[in-house]
């Protein structure tokens, strides 16, 4: 769990110029990031002092759990065929992000995190949306995008995104 308090790389072989080129690779990635978030935001609720912060980031922790779930058990429903379906366009290393550059003692560096965190999947699963090739996965990971607009607008909602307009 060290990527919890640093940066979200891959240890799994993945290193750059790792292309997720298979329908395999992508679910694999779809739960691996999101089992990642889910550590941090574990880490992060710990730490937050504000409760709407706090209470965001639990919310965001249980909904991680049940996507990892679900990308596990959509990657076990459909693993025939497709799983070697070629793919193109996406990169690993398009999705890791480095938290060691963010100050995450305080709320509003913790809200900084989240709102990386809430990014990082919105782009990830927008772009593999279009890319994988069976219908109700892209369907699943539009609405997973959607969930995460929804999750960027509670935050930014938050009353600690004033000090945070104030420190950037």
């Amino acid at each position: 769990m060290l990527y919890a308090l640093g940066a979200l790389r891959f240890p799994d072989g993945g290193g750059p110029g790792m292309v997720l080129s298979t329908f395999g690779a992508i679910m694999g990635f779809a739960a691996e990031i999101v089992r990642q978030a889910e550590d941090v935001y574990g880490v992060m609720v710990a730490k937050a002092n504000d409760p709407a912060l706090r209470e965001a980031l639990q919310l965001f922790q249980k909904e991680k759990g049940k996507n990892h779930s679900l990308m596990e058990k959509t990657r076990r429903e459909n693993v025939t065929e497709m799983i070697l379906e070629p793919v193109a366009g996406l990169h690993r290393e398009d999705y890791e992000i480095d938290l060691w550059v963010l100050d995450r003692t305080d709320d509003v560096g913790l809200l900084r995190v989240a709102m990386l965190l809430e990014e990082r999947e919105k782009k990830f699963f927008r772009d593999a949306s279009s890319k994988v090739p069976l219908p109700e996965v892209a369907r699943i990971f539009r609405k997973i995008v959607q969930r995460k607009q929804e999750n960027l607008l509670k935050l930014q909602g938050l009353g600690l995104n004033q000090t945070l307009r104030k420190s950037t």
